[in-house]
């Protein structure tokens, strides 16, 4: 029997970056492309298949039956294939702690302190694995992985709280409301429009709680797919971000950021986690540092 080619590769991580992110414009963010080059592997793979994979739904797009198939065999697909790289990838790291963190944290927290981390514990070797979501099979596949997240954790993972994360609405002081907002109540904040992560949608009306407001008052502007990219909108004076305290300590000690409400407590920690416990010296050393640094903020 003869077996039919697969379709393009790039046409099917465009679908499944779509399908997993639900929007082409958040896919073509994922995957470094345009919007229209997102756009056009779908629509190859759609005339390849001879079958629909999306419908309009409203603004958006939801996966017809079709797609719903296709999407279950390249999530499965995919993971088997990161899975297998990972594997290849182990006798190059020799006894390198595995390490896992979001994009945004290595980028903003963790790259900046490498050079103390690398003083406090010169004997560590460690490869950092940029892996956004929680408690994912691929972070399952790591020595370990720092997250933010709330319990309850999920079963088959060690999870050690670092420390409770702390949120707080941030802007440029060079942002037009600036320096009105400085020494106002949080209530001042609700005609402003506010930027946010399509990850955490939860954050800004959290914060609102529990400055005793209205979250429904909140005015959301543009979204982004990761909180790295707010941030950096955020210190170019495009809105008002909110973000863990870590992530912006250091832009506030340097002026580039202000935060005229502080920060306050969220349900959620930094936890170190792990799929497999397993005794590991090196995770208990990291354990330590992690918390110094976290103390410090």
């Amino acid at each position: 029997m003869t077996t039919r080619p697969l379709p393009p590769l790039n046409a099917l991580r465009a679908f499944e970056a779509t399908a997993r992110l639900g929007g082409v414009g958040r896919a073509a963010q994922a995957l470094h492309v345009t919007h229209g080059a997102i756009s056009r592997q779908i629509k190859l793979l759609e005339a390849d298949l001879g079958l629909a994979l999306f419908e309009r739904d409203g603004r958006g797009l939801r996966l017809t039956a079709s797609g719903q198939t296709l999407q279950a065999a390249c999530k499965d697909a995919f993971e088997r294939l990161h899975a297998a790289v990972d594997q290849l990838h182990r006798p190059a790291l020799r006894d390198a702690l595995v390490l896992g963190c979001s994009s945004s944290v290595l980028a903003r927290w963790m790259i900046p302190r490498l050079p103390r981390l690398q003083s406090a514990l010169p004997a560590l070797s460690v490869h950092w694995s940029a892996l956004d979501g929680s408690f994912s099979d691929a972070q399952a596949r790591l020595d370990a992985v720092l997250l933010l997240a709330e319990p309850p954790w999920p079963s088959g993972w060690e999870v050690i709280e670092l420390a409770p994360e702390r949120v707080g609405a941030v802007l440029s002081p060079q942002h037009p409301a600036a320096a009105r907002l400085q020494g106002r109540p949080a209530s001042a904040l609700l005609p402003e429009e506010l930027l946010h992560t399509t990850s955490r949608p939860q954050a800004w009306p959290a914060w609102a709680a529990a400055h005793a407001l209205d979250a429904r008052a909140l005015r959301p502007s543009q979204g982004f797919e990761h909180l790295y990219y707010l941030l950096e909108a955020a210190v170019a004076g495009l809105g008002v971000a909110i973000a863990p305290e870590p992530l912006v300590a250091d832009d506030i000690a340097g002026g580039r950021l202000i935060a005229p409400w502080g920060f306050t407590a969220t349900a959620g920690a930094w936890v170190l986690a792990r799929h497999a416990a397993r005794a590991d010296p090196r995770v208990d050393a990291l354990v330590a540092w992690l918390k110094a640094e976290l103390a410090d903020q």
